[in-house]
C-alpha cells in the first residue's frame, strides 16, 4: 500500500490548485492522509478523486472540514500497521511521550501544524509529520510524506520536496 500524507494546505490561502508535483504523487497513491488545516472540504474532494481519504481537523478548519468527515483525532488499521492521527501534537520537548500516551497502541503516528518535516522515533512510537507542500514557512521547500506499508510492516517512510 502506498500511502501519500499531506498536512497543512491552507486553502484557498495557500492551495490555489494542486501543485504539479503532488499531483504526480497522487497518481501512485492507494491512499491519502491529510494531517489537518487543508482548511475547505474542496480539496478533500479533490483529492479523493485519486485514492480514499482519511483527514482530521485541524485548528484552521473550517466547519465544513468537519461536515466531510474529519475528527480531531483518528485511528486506522493500514494492513495491520496501526496509525493514529492528530493535527498539533504539542511542544517538541515529550512528543514522543504524548504521543505513545495519546495514541497507546499505534506503531506511527501522524501529525502536523509546525509545517516541519519531521520521522522521529522514540518511546515505543514512531511520529511522521510530512511538512506543507505549500506553505514551507522557514523550511527550504514544500514536502509531503511517503508511506509504503505491506503485511503490517511500515516499510519505508520518506519525505519528499514538491516545491
Amino acid at each position: 500500500m502506498r500511502v501519500v500524507v499531506l498536512s497543512d494546505t491552507h486553502s484557498p490561502r495557500r492551495w490555489k490548485g494542486c501543485p504539479p508535483a503532488v499531483a504526480a504523487q497522487l497518481e501512485q497513491a492507494d491512499l491519502i492522509l491529510h494531517a489537518g488545516d487543508v482548511c475547505t472540504a474542496d480539496v478533500l474532494e479533490f483529492l479523493a478523486q485519486s485514492a480514499p481519504v482519511h483527514a482530521v481537523m485541524g485548528n484552521n478548519d473550517l466547519p465544513e472540514v468537519a461536515d466531510w468527515g474529519a475528527p480531531s483525532t483518528l485511528e486506522l488499521d493500514l494492513e495491520g500497521l496501526r496509525v493514529g492521527m492528530i493535527h498539533d501534537s504539542g511542544p517538541a520537548t515529550g512528543r514522543t511521550r504524548r504521543m505513545r500516551s495519546r495514541f497507546p497502541s499505534a506503531d506511527l503516528v501522524v501529525f502536523g501544524h509546525s509545517h516541519i518535516p519531521m520521522d522521529v522515533e522514540d518511546d515505543g512510537v514512531r511520529i511522521f509529520n510530512p511538512g506543507s507542500p505549500t506553505d514551507r514557512r522557514r523550511q527550504p521547500r514544500g514536502t509531503l510524506g511517503l508511506l509504503d506499508i505491506a503485511d503490517g510492516e511500515l516499510r519505508s517512510a520518506r519525505i519528499v520536496a514538491v516545491t
